[in-house]
């Protein structure tokens, strides 16, 4: 048998991919309850969580049990339609008789075109649905994944035909139907062509649940990296497993993507006599963000939406509450997979929490002029006095206009900052001259946390010598002083947690009228005799 893979593209295949029974992530009893009481539900979750095997494994169980027949359909082609109701309606009539078609169901394929010339449009996936329902006593399960790529009077047609059914269930409508995407249906905002504005909820309003695809819990994780030790005896130590969970907090995506990246696309890691350990999964985890994959990337670009803005920019500033920003815009953004779904707001994972400021600067860092090389010192150690000071000279000239224009005005200077940074530590975490950065940031910190790990040399010591530097921000709110001290309290607290060796706290002045001269300055504090090193911006 060849050898099996971690899946980080499509669902999952069993034969090919190490993975997780599907229907062990859902409370499927619950959802076979909905079923048997004929209701029409929703199922969402963040893109590659699972949905699409999900629903792939409830058809065939389905179909097996022999109660029902089940069809799954996946409408994304549609989206190409926009608004033109004829065009998208027909697409995904297509889309369900093809896949109608897979399972030896020919009916629908050959019944569609006629209902659509007959009806048009507006009522054609209905007279079709119930044509088929009737032409066959057992009840129909539809399946339709990827609902929210409809655009416009698309989707407005699409669940307003399915509602028009919804009394002649199970006879002549379908049983069942399950709607899946990344969000919940009451969250479409739908434009007509005409200008309404239409909600999903009251486009919909025979939905009797919504379910969401939770990420993995560890004995997940640990059940999935178990298994490529079972078919390869590749063991992953405990560092690696707990810097697994770490950084990706169970996102099925990034638990495979980073296995995958360690066990298979690192050329180390592909010899099964190599144990993965933590720094092997850092490596690929540094990778994941530098290589802009796919996942990664489709998430960041949600950024550039303004209700994602309203909620984002303040937690990346440290901000003590969300201003602009309304309940139905925080449960969208979690929705996205870009908070985490419980406690204070928060980005889900540390790899969302790099990507996140890496994409919203990327096109700025390029612009940085400053070289590494200028910051390293002869010992190979980074040049933290040096950094910090040459970012001061930087912020006084470029951060007027580039903030100016940036959409992320309130949290700039923070990710200004981070960006100047990226710039000088942006190789491989293990290669020569090259480090990482880690961060933390939350709604109501009032600061951002960052951490820098900087191995002077290259090669396997480098994980021994890796220096650590912190780095908090603070915009000045008040009084300098008052601000200082406090800042200097936070900035300790976080050396301990991360055992640096030094600690640096820049302030940033948003106050116009004052000067730079006042604004830039070096001092160095102490409490209990440790040194905090301030700088002023």
């Amino acid at each position: 048998m060849a050898e099996r893979f971690f899946n980080t593209s499509g669902p999952v295949v069993p034969a090919k991919h190490y993975s997780i029974p599907p229907l062990d992530r859902l409370d499927l009893d619950e959802v076979l309850r909905l079923i048997r009481d004929e209701r029409y539900f929703v199922m969402h979750a963040p893109r590659q969580t699972g949905k699409t095997s999900t629903l792939l494994a409830l058809r065939d169980l389905l179909n097996e049990r022999g109660a029902h027949r089940s069809v799954y359909a996946n409408v994304e082609t549609g989206q190409t339609a926009g608004g033109d109701v004829g065009a998208g309606i027909r697409t995904v009539l297509a889309e369900i008789s093809r896949r109608a078609l897979m399972l030896r169901d020919g009916f629908l394929d050959e019944t569609w075109e006629r209902a659509l010339a007959r009806t048009g449009p507006h009522s054609a996936l209905g007279e079709a649905l119930t044509l088929w329902c009737l032409n066959d006593p057992k009840p129909l399960v539809l399946l339709i994944d990827e609902i929210d790529t409809l655009v416009g009077d698309t989707l407005i047609s699409v669940l307003r035909q399915l509602r028009a059914g919804y009394d002649m269930r199970p006879a002549a409508f379908p049983q069942s139907v399950i709607l899946c995407g990344v969000r919940d249906v009451r969250d479409y905002p739908i434009r007509s062509e005409s200008g309404e504005v239409v909600t999903g909820g009251s486009a919909f309003n025979i939905k009797a649940k919504s379910l969401r695809l939770g990420d993995f819990d560890e004995a997940d994780m640990h059940a999935l990296l178990g298994q490529h030790t079972l078919d390869t005896g590749q063991r992953f130590t405990e560092g690696a497993l707990t810097a697994v969970w770490d950084q990706s907090q169970g996102q099925p995506w990034l638990v495979n993507a980073l296995a995958q990246q360690a066990c298979f696309e690192d050329e180390a890691g592909r010899d099964r006599s190599r144990v993965i350990d933590g720094e092997a999964v850092m490596a690929a985890r540094e990778e994941l963000v530098l290589g802009r994959q796919t996942h990664l990337h489709q998430l960041a670009d949600k950024l550039s939406e303004e209700r994602v803005r309203r909620v984002v920019e303040p937690v990346l500033s440290g901000g003590d509450r969300i201003g602009a920003a309304s309940p139905d815009d925080l449960e969208y953004v979690r929705d996205l997979g870009l908070l985490a779904r419980s406690g204070t707001a928060r980005i889900a994972n540390p790899i969302y929490r790099e990507v996140i400021p890496r994409e919203l600067m990327y096109a700025r860092e390029a612009g940085i002029a400053h070289e590494t090389e200028w910051y390293v010192k002869q010992d190979g150690d980074l040049d933290m006095d040096g950094l910090l000071a040459g970012f001061q000279g930087f912020f006084r000239e470029h951060s007027e206009h580039w903030i100016e224009r940036f959409q992320y005005k309130e949290a700039g200077p923070q990710l200004l900052l981070q960006a100047f940074l990226h710039r000088i530590c942006q190789r491989r975490p293990c290669g020569p001259g090259g480090g990482r950065i880690e961060r933390e940031y939350a709604l109501g910190r009032r600061r951002t946390d960052l951490l820098i790990v900087w191995p002077p040399g290259g090669g396997a010591e480098a994980a021994v010598l890796a220096r650590r530097h912190v780095v908090e921000c603070k915009i000045m709110r008040g009084d300098l002083e008052a601000t200082i001290r406090e800042g200097i309290e936070q900035t300790l607290d976080y050396m301990d947690k991360c055992r640096a060796e030094s600690g640096h706290l820049v302030i940033f002045d948003r106050d116009e009228s004052r000067p730079w001269e006042d604004k830039l300055y070096r001092r160095e504090e102490s409490k209990g005799g440790r040194l905090v090193t301030v700088w002023g911006a």
